[in-house]
């Protein structure tokens, strides 16, 4: 498999940051606008509490459609992933030192609800950046010739 190099920006965030390298515009790119609706019954009731608080803001700037369902579930269940592991992690630490255990020899290691936890993380903020919904994300969009409020990005400040 080969490398291609980043992934493509897509056109309508070429046109929102001004497309600095002018590069040529997907005048045939799909414009989705099927709503996102609700979220998909497999996911955590953690995940599902995230998909209400970030899916209105998203759809509403038509930052994500009906076609992006399955990457923002997968955000939200990170998110859930990793709210729970760290509620976990604090039931544990009001008993003792919840970051290390000790195994059945003896030995001390790492919780592995730790690694559960920086790895959903991980995936939670990976995923966000997709999104725009992250400070550094967001910092790369601005709108041309126009302010905030014509500003679909701006709503997730």
């Amino acid at each position: 498999m080969t490398t291609r190099g980043r992934k493509p920006k897509p056109t309508g965030l070429k046109l929102v940051t001004g497309n600095p390298g002018k590069r040529a515009m997907n005048k045939a790119e799909p414009k989705p606008t099927s709503p996102l609706g609700e979220p998909p019954a497999h996911l955590s009731k953690d995940a599902i509490g995230e998909w209400d608080r970030v899916s209105g803001e998203l759809a509403s700037s038509k930052i994500a459609t009906g076609l992006d369902v399955a990457a923002l579930a997968a955000y939200c269940q990170a998110f859930g992933r990793w709210a729970q592991a760290e509620r976990a992690l604090a039931k544990m630490s009001n008993q003792a030192d919840g970051l290390i255990i000790k195994t059945v020899s003896g030995n001390m290691i790492q919780n592995p609800l730790v690694g559960v936890a920086n790895k959903a993380m991980a995936d939670m903020v990976r995923y966000a950046a997709e999104f725009g919904m992250t400070p550094s994300a967001r910092s790369r969009v601005e709108m041309v010739g126009g302010g905030a409020e014509e500003n679909p990005f701006a709503l997730l400040g």
